[in-house]
């Protein structure tokens, strides 16, 4: 749901659990696409957010793109 950025099944930020679920999913064999969907959506959240409270920048890097970078498998 924009401009709020929650979703619309649960109510949770998006993306929620299920919907990271999703994109792994969906992105399976490309995690950089992945990353550069949720780059341009991070995008629009931040512009968005702002408008709705000018005087809170919200930290979105996790939120969108912190979860689904890729882990070290050491």
């Amino acid at each position: 749901m924009r401009p709020l950025w929650r979703c619309r099944n649960c109510g949770a930020e998006w993306p929620c659990q299920p919907a990271r679920l999703a994109l792994l999913m969906e992105y399976r064999r490309d995690r950089l696409g992945l990353l550069l969907y949720l780059g341009g959506l991070m995008v629009q959240a931040r512009d968005q957010l702002a408008q709705l409270n000018p005087e809170h920048t919200p930290d979105l890097y996790d939120r969108f793109l912190g979860w689904a970078r890729r882990r070290d498998r050491r």
